[in-house]
């Protein structure tokens, strides 16, 4: 083989493996049923154009007939007028038409029998390419579904690498070491910054208040004795004004004030009886 045979093969199957490996599937089946389309649309006017020829054979047929028709009746003109010449001469017109009506109508039936064929061929091509479009849909669905599964397993296949998983992994300790110095540092500032005394008495309050909380469940449990009962005070009179005057008053004043008092009230007592 000379070495121009060898590079023309050689040119031929890189070609044919880039074109192989350029082809896009769904963009192919785009176009096949594309170009499809277009060779229905020309089958469509052939079949268009053999119907019309049809129906002109169909109508120069009749139209021979037609004419024989009317030689013949002219002929019958000539006879009732008593020309036979004439009437010969009509016959042979009246021939030539039939003979004519005859070729036209044996054609006219081929070609109608041709056109019978080529409407059945029309949409047997018409229903193979309903078909091949509703095929295309469910190539392309089975195309992007291969794909994607294809891009998974690619995506799980780089997430098996252990290297990747433990950069994530030493990423979040680093993270978590960013937020235990952040707290560290607010906790320090709190401290060192604010009210140190104000500080203390915050937490002894929030402890105050928890063993308080404590020791109420604790009752209510019923593990503590319920909480006593508070004493009663006494209840203090308000003493009238007359009663702190007396009060004031000297012991002696006082000892004669309670027997003219009484005294008053022994003359109310015997008025009250003589009224009765």
């Amino acid at each position: 083989m000379g070495i121009f045979a060898r590079l023309a093969r050689l040119i031929k199957s890189n070609l044919n493996d880039l074109i192989s490996r350029s082809e896009d599937p769904e963009k192919m089946l785009n176009q096949i049923v594309i170009d499809m389309n277009t060779q229905l649309i020309e089958a469509k006017k052939q079949v268009a154009a053999s119907i019309a020829d049809e129906k002109r054979l169909q109508k120069q047929a009749e139209n021979e007939l037609a004419g024989a028709k009317e030689w013949e009746r002219r002929a019958m003109m000539a006879v009732r007028a008593g020309d036979d010449n004439l009437a010969k001469e009509a016959l042979l017109r009246k021939k030539e038409h039939d003979q004519l009506a005859e070729q036209f109508q044996s054609q006219w039936q081929k070609q109608k029998q041709a056109v019978d064929q080529l409407k059945l061929a029309l949409r047997a091509l018409n229903a193979k390419i309903e078909e091949a479009k509703r095929k295309k849909t469910l190539l392309i669905a089975r195309k992007k579904r291969a794909e994607a599964q294809k891009a998974i397993q690619e995506t799980m296949s780089g997430l098996k690498n252990a290297s990747a998983f433990e950069a994530f992994d030493r990423m979040a300790g680093k993270i978590d070491q960013i937020e235990a110095e952040a707290e560290a540092g607010a906790e320090l500032a709190e401290e060192y910054t604010g009210d140190v005394l104000a500080h203390k008495f915050g937490q002894l309050e929030a402890s105050h208040g928890a063993d308080e909380d404590l020791t109420a469940l604790k009752r209510k449990m019923g593990v503590l004795p319920p909480e006593p009962e508070p004493e009663a005070k006494p209840v203090r009179v308000e003493k009238s004004d007359e009663a702190q005057e007396f009060d004031n008053l000297d012991p002696r004043e006082q000892e004669e004030l309670a027997r003219a008092l009484a005294e008053l009230e022994a003359e109310d007592q015997a008025a009250m009886r003589m009224k009765r």
